[in-house]
């Protein structure tokens, strides 16, 4: 009863209302939550702490800023949010602002990138099989799905299009360009049961065991040590889960290693299965995407942790 009436007495209140309303959309920064409000910082700061304290948000640090966004367990906020009138003038007025701030967070973002020359759109680049990628995905995946991990999420592609089928999903990447175009996607279809976070996929800021199916999608051929990046992967596993790495097989494209900056000119069932049972999976089943180039798709189980006697 405690907790509930501290997450009651949380919400109640005309700002902490709005700012749920705007985190149930999609994850904000404070300095965001100020120009869409018009608000103080100071003001603002004290309101999230509450709503965080409550457990109604969640906060993600990322570099010099934290990001809010609605708990994935905060039902009460659901309901009460579900109740509000969409044609309240003052809500209605922070969505419109919202979605300003939002074009205007992709549109930088996006010009980042045109400065920059990155590619992020690998599949287009490469003219490899994207639907035929999403139907072997959508097949690999177990049923029920509970909670994903996207490793190498980008602008959130791969996390859209599997927001029908989990039941909570979480992307991390280096990026944080990458980053601000995945939470825009994100916010523009209403995935709130989705986050993104920036993360070095070699050390995951992220407990053991605590997700059912972890993704890497175009992610391998550019770590420098792949061995690594799935035993991370493996760690954060239940044991069970299931690990979905979608790559390109070996290929003889040597201009990728130089114009695309590919450490890996693609992987063999051999070496994959040799990383994975050194993360402490079972031994993969592969299967060939065809295509322009050769795309394999390995399937992976986390074997449970062996208890010494």
């Amino acid at each position: 009863m405690d907790a509930l009436l501290t997450q009651l007495r949380a919400a109640a209140e005309p700002t902490r209302i709005r700012l749920l309303a705007l985190c149930a959309r999609g994850a904000w920064c404070v300095s965001d939550l100020v120009a869409i409000l018009g608000q103080s910082q100071p003001r603002l700061s004290r309101h999230l702490k509450l709503l965080v304290e409550a457990g109604l948000l969640v906060r993600t640090p990322e570099g010099a800023n934290a990001w809010f966004q609605l708990a994935p367990d905060a039902d009460l906020a659901r309901q009460f949010l579900a109740r509000l009138p969409e044609e309240d003038p003052l809500l209605a007025a922070d969505r419109r602002a919202a979605a300003r701030l939002a074009a205007e967070r992709a549109r930088v973002a996006s010009d980042s990138f045109r400065r920059h020359g990155a590619d992020w759109d690998e599949v287009r680049a490469l003219n490899l099989p994207g639907r035929a990628i999403e139907a072997a995905l959508l097949d690999a995946l177990p049923e029920p799905v509970g909670r994903l991990l996207d490793i190498g999420c980008g602008t959130g592609g791969l996390l859209e299009m599997l927001a029908s089928r989990i039941e909570e999903g979480l992307g991390v990447d280096a990026s944080r360009d990458m980053l601000a175009l995945a939470r825009t996607r994100l916010a523009e279809h209403g995935l709130s049961h989705i986050a993104v976070r920036q993360a070095d996929m070699y050390r995951l800021p992220l407990p053991d065991g605590v997700f059912d199916v972890v993704t890497l999608q175009m992610v391998l051929h550019y770590a420098e040590d792949p061995a690594v990046a799935l035993a991370e992967a493996s760690r954060v596993l239940k044991p069970g889960g299931a690990l979905i790495i979608v790559d390109l097989a070996p290929h003889q494209r040597a201009d990728l290693l130089g114009a695309h900056a590919h450490r890996w000119p693609g992987f063999d069932d051999a070496e994959m299965a040799g990383w994975l049972g050194e993360a402490g999976c079972a031994a993969p089943r592969g299967e060939t995407i065809p295509g322009d180039l050769p795309v394999r798709l390995w399937r992976a189980e986390r074997l449970a942790l062996s208890v010494s006697a």
